[in-house]
């Protein structure tokens, strides 16, 4: 993992709200841990004919979550150190009283020592869940979408910079993509999909002729990132950025989160496929060549913290982008805090502490959202709907410049 200095979130400030946990009964972290995760084990047993070892610890760590208490990595752990510090308060106590942006992380590591990922032995470096996203890579939906760039091809290149950052907004939503939704409401909802829209903001950050560096920090593989490599393509050839630097995960983490080799897989399936999708894919490669595009990594990226925690190589490396776009809903709680902010609490407030300008892209797939005006919200409410969780809702949230804010933790950054 690498040494990010962090210490334990066991600890909480009475002055802001409280973090997230699993505690709740019929809360959707409590779903999570309770149902999605021991699910997973099950899918990933299936997945590979790990042998009785492997087999023995997933049925461990399912049996942990659902009856015992968290226990610490085992011996001889690369990053035992780490956890163990970072881990201090939550060791010992039910995996349900944990915050729940730490107990998903951990969750995910743990899964990783039951494979055998970090280990001497044939299992080593082979990622648990690189079946399914090859699965979804090589769908007939992803088929469709790259055809669909054909149609983008001729149009004005506003018209098309807003169609592509809205696939990279809803990228990873099962049924839509480059032709995704526009912000109208679909038959039913109550209030359109886009619930905060500052993509004008985005675009005025980036003007034609800018030769500025953005930043990208990558959520999922696959479905979500072919639409970000297009996007990228569209910053670099229309002149809004110079050069952009794509970070992704340094290991498996939360199913589909990209890492490098994913990168390398979405853009072999853009380079193979015909027409616009096949000669945005050729660009791209030879942009990786040059170092227009740079893949980067960090061991942050997979810590169980929010980014006000960041260590100080990170920060001012994000600190020298003209901007920062954060993909999808674990960045988004990592960014603003895993914490139940009311949801007008705004956006600009709680990203103060980020070193530049930066943006937010993503579907609503947890309880956190700030930044809502106030009649949205009250439309939202008033729908009945898991707007918060069930995907059909999505915002681009943007705040340029930097500034005072109080800490979205209770502990000190990193660094």
């Amino acid at each position: 993992m690498g040494d990010t200095r962090a210490t334990s979130q066991a600890g909480d400030d009475p002055g802001l709200p409280p973090l997230i946990t699993c505690r709740e009964p019929g809360s959707f972290a409590r779903g999570v841990m309770a149902e999605r995760h021991p699910a997973l084990i099950e899918e990933v047993r299936e997945a590979f004919p790990y042998g009785p070892r492997q087999r023995r610890s997933l049925d461990a760590l399912r049996d942990e979550i659902a009856h015992g208490v968290v226990e610490p990595l085992g011996p001889g752990s690369a990053d035992l150190d780490l956890w163990t510090a970072w881990g201090r308060g939550h060791f010992g106590r039910p995996w349900f009283d944990a915050p729940f942006l730490w107990s998903e992380s951990y969750f995910y590591r743990r899964l990783l020592e039951a494979v055998g990922y970090f280990a001497d032995g044939p299992w080593r470096g082979v990622d648990p869940f690189a079946p399914f996203k090859r699965a979804e890579l090589q769908g007939g939906t992803v088929e469709e979408e790259l055809r669909s760039l054909d149609d983008l091809a001729g149009v004005p290149a506003a018209e098309r910079a807003a169609a592509l950052l809205r696939a990279s907004l809803w990228g990873n939503r099962a049924d839509l993509g480059f032709r995704g939704p526009t912000g109208e409401s679909a038959q039913g909802e109550a209030v359109p999909g886009l619930v905060a829209d500052d993509s004008a903001v985005l675009w005025a950050l980036l003007p034609p002729g800018s030769l500025g560096t953005v930043a990208v920090i990558a959520d999922n593989t696959a479905r979500e990132l072919i639409p970000d490599l297009v996007l990228i393509d569209h910053l670099l050839e229309h002149g809004r950025a110079g050069r952009v630097v794509l970070h992704v995960k340094p290991g498996p983490y939360y199913v589909s989160d990209a890492m490098t080799a994913d990168v390398v897989d979405c853009l072999r399936r853009l380079c193979g496929a015909p027409g616009e999708a096949g000669t945005i894919g050729g660009r791209v490669r030879e942009a990786m060549r040059t170092g227009r595009i740079e893949v980067r990594t960090h061991p942050f990226f997979c810590a169980p913290f929010p980014y006000d925690r960041m260590p100080e190589d990170l920060r001012a490396e994000l600190g020298s982008a003209t901007l920062t776009i954060l993909k999808g809903d674990l960045n988004y709680r990592r960014l603003v805090g895993d914490r139940l902010w009311p949801a007008t609490t705004p956006f600009a407030r709680l990203t103060a502490y980020f070193p530049g300008a930066v943006a937010a892209l993503r579907t609503l797939k947890s309880d956190v959202a700030v930044g809502l005006d106030a009649p949205t919200l009250e439309s939202l409410e008033r729908s009945g709907r898991a707007w918060r969780t069930s995907g059909t809702h999505a915002l681009i949230q943007v705040r340029a410049r930097s500034g005072e804010a109080p800490t979205l933790s209770a502990e000190p950054r990193t660094g």
